[in-house]
């Protein structure tokens, strides 16, 4: 146990010499550290929205659209299969009253009664499998049934509403995380609440409005051909082409454009957008670029339909609908409208991160001021303080000489502390803060117990190096178990708890481990050291 082998000397103060290199750029100004040479750690802990300030945002994700597009896709899907091919090896089911019908299911009426069982077996072929939470297991994600009067129902299963829903929450905090990152944001927190809700936490945050315009757009951009077979009057009197659509338009002197419904080409082909200023007019526009599958697609298009319209269709309304003039081989194109420099910034921005799959409900907005987090960092100093030096005065008048290198050991735990957290480039809140405050107390119950068992071994008259070899022996069994327990209830708080609580689990791990090494280790490598260079008949302890 008083044993230290070169390896394991070097190795202790390796492990001490990193977790100093990487606690120190936190002694210094953010400008200073990004000078600093390559080969230097940069990492500094990065302060959570209760200590810098920013924007809090609490948004819910509207899965029932989700679930209502797919139904409509469905519907599509549906008129699709009951069609016959140009081959004449299909031919067509003759039906009414195609719909969606409820909230999970299509309805389709067959007229022809011979032609029932066809249908049936072609909106089979529509089941597509979804994978659920079991290991290995699948389900179907529609179900087909013939109800009376020839009608057939075609139902989302509870499995695949569920898998839809659950995708949606997770496709959008994805989409929001890629969106703040865009904006420069420095670590920001978007994590889950519950089923449908997602939290956002941006610390410095100097536009709160800004960010919740920017997560309030899905920015679904899609094009569309323009449906030219009806007058725009008689589709805003109600006779809308079936597959066709009303959308509005932001062009005055069109208040409103009809579309195909179905878009050839939409914005997942996407592989970038970017603010620039056209060259005739020198007003802002947004310039985008296709993938080499939407590009194709895109060339497609425009071959296809030179002489025609086609709309560049964004959340539902049309942006600008332009005559095809030629062929559009390029894979690129532009989009104006009356942008400013800012907005077509944002348009440009939304179109890099991907479109939301549902919108996003604000359900709570807050922002905290710097002036709130400056003192919190001022009560949280002052508190880390005086529990730091109460716990030295402490243990020095309790134990002089030895409860002097236990306070060299917690000044190195702190440094381990902010060494982890640096590396790992956590970010510390308010709660974090208690955390460190409770290690401190912590960092020397270990020393205590060793310490005390110590002394009981003088008392029982051994010599100083068979109490202290007795002492650490002897502690090291209840020390494990206090500090284990106490990491198990920190992971259990870091697995079920919310942003605060995760805050402060995540240090009083890191703490326990950091205390554990620094309190029996390194200190019994003082201990030890000192032993053999003195050789002290009593000692002060």
């Amino acid at each position: 146990m008083l044993t230290f082998g070169p390896w394991k000397v070097g190795s202790i103060l390796a492990v001490l010499a990193f977790g100093v290199l990487f606690a120190l750029p936190n002694f210094f100004s953010r400008e200073t550290v990004e000078n600093w040479p390559g080969f230097l750690p940069s990492s500094q802990i990065n302060l959570g929205l209760d200590l810098q300030g920013g924007a809090y945002l609490l948004l819910e994700v509207q899965v029932d659209g989700v679930v209502q597009e797919r139904l409509e896709g469905l519907v599509d899907e549906v008129r699709t299969a009951l069609r016959g091919d140009r081959a004449g090896q299909r031919a067509t089911i003759r039906r009414t009253g195609l719909r969606i019908s409820g909230d999970d299911s299509v309805s389709v009426r067959i007229t022809n009664s011979d032609q029932v069982s066809e249908a049936v077996t072609r909106l089979n072929e529509l089941a597509a499998p979804i994978s659920l939470s079991l290991v290995g297991t699948t389900a179907q994600d529609i179900v087909v049934e013939v109800m009376e009067d020839q009608r057939i129902d075609i139902r989302l299963t509870a499995d695949a509403v569920q898998d839809i829903k659950t995708k949606a929450v997770s496709q959008s905090i994805e989409v929001v995380r890629r969106r703040i990152d865009e904006m420069g944001t420095r670590e920001p927190t978007i994590q889950r609440q519950g089923t449908d809700r997602i939290i956002v936490q941006v610390p410095g945050a100097g536009d709160p409005q800004r960010i919740l315009d920017l997560l309030g757009k899905t920015a679904k951009m899609s094009f569309h051909l323009v449906d030219s077979s009806v007058t725009l009057q008689e589709a805003l009197d109600g006779r809308v082409p079936p597959g066709s659509m009303l959308l509005p338009s932001d062009d005055g002197n069109e208040p409103f454009v009809l579309v195909r419904r179905n878009a050839p080409v939409t914005g997942e082909n996407l592989v970038g957008a970017s603010q620039g200023f056209d060259q005739q007019t020198s007003l802002p526009i947004v310039t985008f670029r296709f993938d080499s599958a939407g590009a194709r697609r895109f060339a497609e298009l425009s071959r296809e339909n030179v002489g025609k319209r086609f709309a560049i269709v964004l959340d539902n309304r049309v942006i600008s609908a332009p005559v095809i003039r030629e062929a559009i081989l390029s894979g690129s194109g532009q989009i104006s409208g009356g942008f400013t420099v800012q907005t077509a910034n944002d348009l440009a921005l939304l179109l890099r991160a991907g479109a939301l799959p549902a919108e996003l409900q604000p359900l709570e907005q807050r922002t905290v001021g710097p002036d709130l987090g400056a003192d919190s960092i001022r009560a949280g100093k002052i508190a880390a303080v005086i529990g730091f030096v109460a716990v030295i005065i402490f243990i020095i008048l309790g134990y002089g000489l030895f409860g002097l290198f236990a306070d060299v050991a917690l000044i190195l735990n702190l440094l381990l502390v902010a060494g982890v957290l640096s590396l790992l480039g956590a970010t510390l809140t308010l709660p974090g803060i208690a955390g460190i405050v409770l290690t401190i107390g912590m960092a020397v119950d270990a020393n205590v117990l060793i310490f005390e068992r110590i002394r009981e071994e003088i008392k029982a008259g051994k010599s100083p190096f068979n109490a202290v070899e007795s002492g650490y022996s002897r502690a090291l069994g209840t020390i494990l178990d206090a500090n284990i327990t106490t990491f198990l209830a920190a992971a259990i708080l870091f697995q079920l708890g919310t942003g605060p609580v995760k805050g402060f689990a995540v240090t009083l791990a890191i703490g326990i481990i950091t205390s554990v090494f620094t309190a029996f280790t390194v200190t019994r490598l003082i201990v030890v050291t000192w032993l053999r260079r003195k050789r002290p008949q009593v000692l002060p302890i």
